[in-house]
């Protein structure tokens, strides 16, 4: 599987449509960190793709980066995999609780396969469309 390293986080190729993000642990996340990533997924997947954020590390946003995080018109649906309760919260108050010009289509999940699958299903009900 081939793994490309940002220099905050590893984008996982899936599919050429499913990009898996790993987040470095203690990285508090900036607005040009999320453009750096943004521009890595519009030039290296299919559009529309899906996001899985694996959540297997701990880091934090600056507000600016929660304002401007994932709001490509690219992107179809996101799976975040929670391992714990305080990241399913901190995700569901991310998701929910930040104004965005493009509001997000995401699924938290609490374990990995799972969050796959449901990927999967979504990028193939574009195609039935």
């Amino acid at each position: 599987m081939d793994k490309r390293a940002l220099s905050f986080a590893t984008i996982i190729p899936l599919r050429n449509d499913i990009a898996e993000v790993i987040v470095d642990e203690g990285v508090e996340l900036d607005l040009d960190m999320v453009r750096q990533y943004h521009r890595y997924l519009l030039a290296n997947f299919n559009s529309p793709f899906s996001l899985l954020i694996n959540k297997i590390h701990a880091y934090t946003y600056t507000f600016e980066a929660q304002l401007n995080l994932a709001t490509l018109e690219e992107i179809n649906v996101m799976a975040v995999v929670a391992y714990n309760r305080a990241t399913k919260v901190s995700t569901e108050n991310l998701a929910n609780s930040i104004p965005r010009q493009i509001e997000w289509n995401l699924r938290i999940f609490n374990e990995r396969s799972s969050a796959v699958s449901w990927l999967v299903e979504q990028q193939s009900a574009l195609s039935e469309t």
